[in-house]
């Protein structure tokens, strides 16, 4: 790499001019910034080049600049005032010292002069930057300014100080789309998006240019917030970096692509799923988010009623059957099969998984990703799995005769069979198997249990509001004042901390169908789902409008979600 090269980071121009780091070193740092976003400037301390105080010094030696401690530093509310939060966040900086005519503002990094510039402008100030430790300066951004304000409102800010006013979009061809997306300020806008993305809990990020603008929507708690719209013009950069970061062919946009990233955000590791479609405006860009610190892989944290639990706990303790999860996309089905698996992954047990994708590694299992394109499909890698010895299989999904037969097969040999289906309800998974040309005696004798779920959003604890329910809202709950005994109803007024939807978090709501032997009969008989329904039910199966009414009755969700989602 030629020596004007490392000028593209500040950080790393500074430590080879210093002699610090050699050529190969600083290679290897901005390879690995192109490869993953990650900050040049974490990377250097995480790989162990220098520490966090060796760096400093080298920084505020090379720049002239002071190295400013700031724990246990208390700052007057005068000199925090000069600064907005957005303004803090954005640039990561802490003002400890105001004159007349400057600002001194602690940072972790090298800010470059358009940073520079334009805090000067928008101060009003000269700007003098002092150097920190960076958990030291995020403490203080938190502690000093709070909740992190809307991220319409910071993403905003950012687009116009790094785009100003943009023109029209121009078509581009692979080498101008190549060095669009790994310029300074496109990098830095798509790590700010899936940071945003990240802190608000997000589950997917949307990107979806139209003819006249390009919308940026994240999914948080199963509903779409859209962020302020970017310019138009900044689409296809956009996108070009994501697909740079998930090694997709940036020059190929009239095929659908699948991709992967894994990025460090806040201090973890964060699993994107891309998916990209062409559209009639450009590509249409996907990235569902696996964040495990969100997500609960322990089965006791699902929310699941007492008798569930100890249901589910029982059949997955088998040593052979099949266990199905039924439910809509994104109900919650694969975070229920994986949480199932941990509780019995054990030394002693063999676990083979085959997704479509792999969502979450979890060590001790064994997970093959599903590729349909390269031939590798569920049926074909089902039949190696029966040759790999293993106790206990998951399928990702069964969505044909031959899946279906496979995994009773694997069942009626010995082994412990995990799989979901897209049914209404528990019952229906009877009769979808059935609709796929299974044999009815093969299900029941094969079928341990079906256990239908769907998310619904938890009231915001900080904006909870009860209130006594009217003869109506009962009707439409089919229950009586009888039966709600005096028990207060409740929902979200809307709060800063729920960004005003009154929710905050998902709960699942679950029914339990346990093939009994008079359920087996039934099945054998072929008898519709709504009699297999009834029939559980008279045998104590709890229905999910059921287990959503008693989430209501304890203040958990809304009249509202139960009566949208059962």
């Amino acid at each position: 790499m030629a020596k004007n090269e490392y000028a593209s980071d500040p950080i790393v121009e500074t430590l080879h001019e210093t002699g610090t780091l050699d050529d190969a070193a600083c290679d290897e740092i901005l390879e690995q910034h192109a490869r993953t976003g990650k900050d040049p400037r974490d990377i250097v301390v995480d790989a162990g080049y220098l520490t966090e105080d060796d760096l400093l010094e080298v920084l505020a030696s090379n720049t002239g600049s002071e190295i400013v401690p700031l724990a246990g530093v208390d700052i007057e509310p005068a000199v925090l005032r000069v600064l907005t939060g957005t303004q803090a966040r954005l640039y990561n900086v802490v003002p400890v010292e105001v004159t007349p005519t400057s600002v001194t503002l602690v940072t972790f990094s090298l800010p470059g002069p358009d940073v520079s510039d334009a805090l000067s402008f928008a101060l009003g100030k000269d700007v003098v930057f002092a150097l920190g430790r960076k958990q030291e300066v995020l403490d203080c951004i938190s502690r000093y300014y709070g909740a992190q304000e809307s991220s319409a409102d910071n993403y905003l800010a950012f687009a116009e100080f790094e785009t100003g006013a943009a023109g029209e979009e121009e078509e581009m061809d692979e080498k101008q789309m190549a060095e669009a997306a790994s310029s300074a300020p496109v990098v830095r806008l798509v790590t700010l998006v899936l940071n945003q993305a990240v802190q608000a809990r997000a589950s997917d990020i949307h990107f979806e240019p139209f003819e006249k603008e390009f919308k940026i929507r994240y999914r948080v708690d199963g509903a779409l917030y859209e962020m302020t719209a970017p310019p138009k013009s900044l689409a296809t950069p956009v996108i070009s970096r994501i697909k740079v970061l998930s090694g997709l062919n940036i020059a190929e946009r009239r095929l659908p692509q699948d991709g992967r990233i894994e990025l460090p955000i806040g201090g973890r590791v964060i699993d994107l799923r891309v998916s990209c479609l062409p559209t009639q405006f450009g590509e249409s860009v996907v990235l569902r988010v696996l964040d495990r610190s969100v997500v609960s892989l322990d089965l006791e944290n699902l929310g699941m009623p007492e008798d569930v639990y100890d249901n589910i706990c029982r059949d997955i303790d088998k040593p052979n059957g099949i266990v199905i999860v039924t439910g809509p996309t994104g109900s919650g089905k694969t975070t229920t099969l994986y949480s199932c698996l941990r509780r019995i992954n054990k030394e002693g047990t063999k676990i083979l998984t085959a997704e479509e994708p792999v969502e979450y590694d979890i060590d001790g299992l064994v997970q093959v990703p599903i590729n349909p394109i390269q031939g590798n499909t569920f049926p074909l890698v089902l039949r190696a799995f029966l040759r790999q010895d293993p106790d206990v299989i998951m399928v990702g999904e069964i969505r044909d005769l031959e899946t279906a037969q496979i995994a009773v097969q694997a069942s009626l040999t010995g082994h412990l069979v995990f799989s979901t289906l897209h049914t209404n309800d528990a019952a229906g998974a009877v009769t979808r198997l059935i609709d796929m040309d299974v044999a009815p005696y093969l299900i029941s004798s094969t079928l341990n249990a079906c256990l239908g779920q769907r998310l619904v959003r938890r009231i915001c604890k900080n904006c909870r509001t009860e209130y006594e329910p009217t003869t109506e809202i009962l009707q439409r709950l089919n229950l009586t004042a009888d039966q709600v005994a005096g028990r207060k109803f409740a929902f979200g007024a809307g709060c800063d901390v729920c960004n005003k939807s009154g929710y905050k978090g998902r709960t699942g709501l679950y029914e339990y169908l346990t093939v009994t032997d008079p359920i087996r009969i039934m099945i054998t008989e072929r008898k519709p789902t709504l009699a297999i329904r009834e029939k559980a039910r008279e045998l104590g199966m709890r229905t999910m409008r059921e287990d959503g009414i008693r989430n209501i009755l304890d203040g958990v969700t809304t009249v509202d979600e139960v009566l949208r989602y059962t």
